[in-house]
C-alpha cells in the first residue's frame, strides 16, 4: 500500500480535517474486517449498510482517520475525521487524482466476457519487464477500481485496470476515474441485458471506453467479433487487431489439444510464437492474444511472454480444477452469462477423461424480460449434445432444463434439483472415479457449495 499526506488528500477531495489532519496515511480501507493499522477509512454507505455505524472498529484497529459525511453530527474524539459531502465521491476524487499524481500508462479492460482473465494475463506479461499493477481480485466497480488505483505503488510504470458495468453510464464515469491510454473490450453478449434492453445497447456502453482512450493511445480488438467494426470506427487511437483465424495483427494459426499448444502469428514480424495452453478452449486462446499484443507494443520479448502465460494461475472459480475421491472437478461458477456458458460448456465437452462427463447448471441472472428464452435457448444447445448426466439446479435451471428436452436429451439422464444442497446429494450419488463434473451458473447461485457434498 502507498502512503499519501493527510493534507494532500484533502486537497484532492474538497475535504476537511477534524480536529488536525493526520501527517501519514498508510493506505485506504472501506471495509473494517480487512482494514490495517494506519488505514485511512471511507465510511461508505449502501441500500443495507451504512460504514459510519463502523467507525468505532475502524479506530479500534488502527485507522489513522476516516472520511466522514460533513452533515452528519458525529460527537466523535477518537480519530481524525476527514469531512467531505460524499464519502464515496471522495474515494473516487482521491483516486481519479492519484492516478495522475502517478502518470503510469493505464490499460483498461472491459467486455461481457474473459475480462478478468485478460486483466490478470496482460498484467502478468506486462509485469516480466515492467513495475505493474492491476486490479485486486474483480475490484472493477466504481467502489473497487478507486480502491485497487489508490493500492497502486507509487513507481508503478503501467497499470491494467478491469472496468464491469451493470447499468447504463457506468463506462463513462469509471473512464473519468481511469483516464485510459489504452483500451480492450473482449467481446460483447447479452450480459446484464436486463438493464440495457438490447446487446447492441451493451456494445454502445462497453464503445465508452474507446471515446476515452486519446489519439496517441492504443486500442486492442478482437477482429473476430460482431461488432468490430462498429469499435473500429469508433476508436481514434491506433488499433491492433487479434483473431482465432482471420488475417489480423496477431493470429492464431494452430491449437494442439493434443501437446496443449497454441501458435500465434505476428504479422509484423513473421514471427510464430507457440507457447504451452494453462487453459483449454480457443476463447482463452483469444484472451492470451490480448496480452501478448500488449506485451509486445511494450517490448517484452517473446521468451518472456512464453513464461508469464505458461505460469498463469487462473483466478479461484474461473475453470479452477481439483480432484474429490478420483474425481475431476472443473468449477467454473464465479459468474455465468449465455455467452460464457456456451463457450465453457463446449470447452469442457472438448475435454478428454477417463471416465464420463457430467454438468451441473444453476441460472443466469440479470437477464429481465429475456430470462426464459436465454435459458431455454442454452438448454437447447446442450441438449444436443452426449452428456452421462445434466443437473439442473433451482427455479432458472429448470427453464435450462425445459431447453434440454426440445434439444432431445435422454429424459432419464436429466435431473433437476429445488437447491445446491439437493444437487451435490445428488450428483455424488452417481458421479464414479474417472468422471468429470463442470460446474457453472451466476456468482448469485452459490453453485460451488455442491462441491461440500462430494
Amino acid at each position: 500500500m502507498p502512503t499519501f499526506l493527510g493534507k494532500q488528500l484533502a486537497e484532492w477531495c474538497g475535504g476537511v480535517w477534524e480536529p488536525a489532519c493526520p501527517e501519514r496515511v498508510d493506505g485506504v480501507s472501506n471495509d473494517t474486517r480487512t482494514l490495517s493499522r494506519g488505514n485511512l477509512y471511507f465510511a461508505l454507505t449502501g441500500k443495507n449498510f451504512d460504514g459510519h455505524e463502523f467507525l468505532q472498529a475502524a479506530f479500534d484497529k488502527g485507522a489513522c482517520g476516516a472520511v466522514v459525511k460533513k452533515d452528519l453530527k458525529i460527537d466523535y474524539s477518537a480519530g481524525q475525521l476527514l469531512k467531505v459531502d460524499d464519502p464515496e465521491k471522495a474515494l473516487r476524487d482521491i483516486a481519479a487524482a492519484y492516478r495522475i499524481h502517478v502518470g503510469a500508462e493505464i490499460i483498461a479492460v472491459t467486455g461481457s466476457a474473459g475480462k478478468s482473465t485478460v486483466k490478470e494475463m496482460t498484467a502478468r506479461v506486462l509485469s516480466s519487464a515492467l513495475l505493474t499493477a492491476s486490479t485486486r481480485g474483480n475490484w472493477n466497480n466504481s467502489i473497487g477500481l478507486p480502491l485497487s488505483l489508490l493500492s497502486m505503488d507509487k513507481s508503478t510504470k503501467v497499470g491494467v485496470f478491469e472496468l464491469g458495468m451493470n447499468h447504463p453510464g457506468e463506462i463513462e464515469g469509471l473512464c473519468k476515474i481511469i483516464r485510459p491510454d489504452w483500451g480492450i473490450i473482449t467481446n460483447v453478449g447479452p450480459v446484464h441485458i436486463e438493464f440495457f434492453g438490447s446487446v447492441e445497447a451493451i456494445a454502445n456502453e462497453k464503445a465508452s471506453l474507446l471515446k476515452n482512450v486519446p489519439k496517441d493511445g492504443m486500442v486492442v480488438l478482437c477482429s473476430d467479433g460482431g461488432f468490430f467494426e462498429l469499435f473500429k470506427s469508433l476508436s481514434t487511437a491506433k488499433v491492433i487487431t487479434i483473431s482465432a483465424g482471420n488475417n489480423a495483427d496477431y493470429r492464431c494459426i494452430r491449437i494442439d489439444h493434443v501437446k496443449n499448444e497454441a501458435v500465434i502469428n505476428e504479422k509484423k514480424t513473421g514471427d510464430n510464437f507457440v507457447y504451452r495452453t494453462v487453459l483449454p478452449g480457443v476463447h482463452n486462446v483469444i484472451n492470451a492474444m490480448f496480452a501478448i499484443a500488449v506485451g509486445r507494443a511494450h517490448g517484452v520479448e517473446w521468451n518472456q511472454i512464453r513464461a508469464a502465460l505458461e505460469s498463469y494461475v487462473p483466478l479461484p472459480m474461473r475453470w479452477e480444477q481439483q480432484e474429490v475421491r478420483g474425481i475431476k472437478v472443473i468449477n467454473d461458477a464465479y459468474n455465468a452469462n449465455p455467452l460464457s456458458m456456451r463457450v465453457a460448456i463446449q470447452t469442457f465437452g472438448e475435454q478428454k477423461v477417463d471416465g464420463d462427463k457430467w454438468l451441473v447448471l444453476g441460472g443466469m441472472l440479470e437477464l429481465g424480460e429475456k430470462e426464459f428464452d436465454e435459458h431455454f435457448s442454452l438448454g437447447e444447445f446442450i441438449g444436443g449434445k452426449n452428456w452421462a448426466g445434466i443437473v439442473a439446479v433451482g427455479r432458472l435451471g429448470e427453464f435450462i432444463a425445459q431447453g434440454i428436452e426440445r434439444g432431445g436429451f435422454d429424459k432419464s439422464l436429466l435431473f433437476m434439483c429445488r437447491d445446491n444442497d439437493e444437487a451435490g446429494r445428488l450428483i455424488a450419488g452417481k458421479v464414479k472415479q474417472g468422471d468429470a463434473i463442470f460446474l457453472k451458473a451466476s456468482r448469485g447461485m452459490h453453485l460451488e457449495e455442491i462441491l461440500e457434498k462430494l
